[in-house]
């Protein structure tokens, strides 16, 4: 999936966390000895794709998928165990935190929850002024507060609301914040790790609508984490569906929702309620979602999807090019088995 023009590119990404805890709790007795037993959970397993710039990848997956976690490692706030990103063909993943510094400006992240990733000391004012002092050091005090003052009006907020702090805003408010954040230092990426997820419905919509005229007037690109299909075919270039760690399809919103290929896809968007449908066609996943901590051999997917095979069970699959531009891993479609 290599692209001379990508913005960033993963390749072969690992995260896995060790969960051990201390020496006493990792002892176990075991066939008459005593042995020491580590816990790791595999939350991100050999994931690669690259995001052009200007489009939006979304990630989506169940919870526990390891879309945070991505997200998180992608920025450096997670150092990966193995795996390359390259930012502008520069790698990154080795790099110090002082060598980041000058990629700190052009890839940011808005979090999730805005009331807990605003700091509750500081003011709106405060907050907007940290990051552009931080990378800006010779920037005088009235361009700070005539930067502060456009990108508060931008996203939505009054400017004379800047004294004002966290806890005095509603939570669209305080996600317009972090929004305008984000932005203070003209970044050329942005992940918003399920930036809507927390709002009320009749909040969301302005949201992301704030987001895509953000991204059309400043040229972002974004690779927007979240679990809610609508808003994936609402704001997506392309879509990377994750399940367990691994990805199981990347493709265009288009095609994605018109003919989804890997089963995993298949039953996500079944469970899309759709008007004027009087017959359910829910796919119901059957079987026990497996724990990161003990991956299945073969498929990830092997144990709840219905056209599983022995060689689903044993081989793990990669991800394959099909003719329409989709990447598929699954052996099914690999072998043009019938999965409707």
């Amino acid at each position: 999936m290599a692209h001379d023009n990508a913005l960033l590119e993963l390749n072969n990404l690992v995260k896995h966390f060790d969960i051990s805890g201390g020496l006493l709790e990792q002892l176990a007795f075991q066939k008459g000895r005593i042995r020491r037993r580590k816990t790791t959970v595999k939350a991100v397993n050999g994931v690669s794709f690259t995001i052009l710039p200007g489009e939006t990848l979304s990630v989506v997956g169940e919870s526990g998928c390891g879309k945070s976690t991505l997200a998180r490692t992608t920025l450096g706030l997670y150092p990966p165990n193995s795996g390359e990103i390259y930012y502008r063909d520069k790698r990154i993943d080795h790099l110090t935190a002082h060598q980041m510094l000058p990629f700190r400006a052009k890839m940011q992240m808005i979090f999730q929850d805005p009331y807990a990733s605003l700091n509750p000391r500081k003011t709106v004012c405060q907050t907007l002024e940290g990051p552009i002092r931080f990378h800006n050091p010779s920037i005088n005090n009235g361009e700070v507060k005539d930067r502060v003052a456009q990108v508060m009006e931008q996203v939505g907020v009054d400017p004379k609301w800047a004294g004002r702090y966290p806890h005095e805003f509603s939570g669209g408010q305080r996600q317009r914040i972090s929004i305008a954040r984000a932005l203070m230092v003209d970044p050329e990426f942005i992940v918003a790790d399920e930036p809507v997820s927390a709002l009320d419905v009749s909040i969301q919509a302005q949201i992301l609508n704030l987001l895509m005229d953000a991204q059309e007037k400043r040229g972002l690109t974004y690779m927007f984490i979240t679990h809610d299909l609508s808003v994936v075919e609402h704001i997506s270039t392309r879509v990377a569906v994750m399940y367990l760690g691994t990805l199981c399809e990347i493709a265009t919103a288009a095609e994605l929702f018109k003919t989804p290929r890997h089963p995993y896809t298949q039953a996500l968007l079944s469970a899309i309620p759709k008007l004027g449908q009087r017959k359910s066609r829910h796919i119901r996943l059957t079987g026990e979602v497996p724990t990161p901590i003990h991956l299945p051999p073969g498929c990830v997917f092997h144990g709840r999807c219905i056209h599983a095979d022995e060689r689903c069970r044993k081989e793990v699959p990669v991800l394959n090019r099909l003719d329409n531009g989709t990447f598929v891993a699954c052996h099914a479609v690999e072998e043009g088995r019938d999965l409707s």
